[in-house]
């Protein structure tokens, strides 16, 4: 595998009913040699941004992730390369 850096492919903002609701937009990721489609950009209650992973819900409704980070480091550390690009940041800020 190449660089396992994380840089944005694409950004879609979301509409102002989804920001309202605190959803930004979407956002398709190069991760080294993958393209991880379906991530989505959030604002919490309190005011964060954060990510939320892509997940499948099977027939009884129960949600099973796609692709995520391993732990709560590994989050921080692909939030910080995700918001970290200049012009995501300038996007998304208020």
């Amino acid at each position: 595998m190449a660089d396992h850096g994380t840089r944005i492919r694409t950004w879609i903002r979301g509409t102002a009913d989804d920001e309202r609701a605190g959803l930004l937009g979407y956002l398709s990721l190069f991760h080294g040699d993958l393209v991880i489609d379906g991530v989505t950009v959030r604002r919490t209650a309190a005011g964060k941004l954060t990510l939320s992973f892509p997940e499948r819900r099977d027939r009884h409704g129960r949600a099973h992730s796609v692709v995520r980070p391993v732990d709560d480091a590994a989050r921080r550390a692909f939030e910080a390369a995700v918001f970290g690009e200049a012009t995501l940041t300038r996007e998304v800020e208020p």
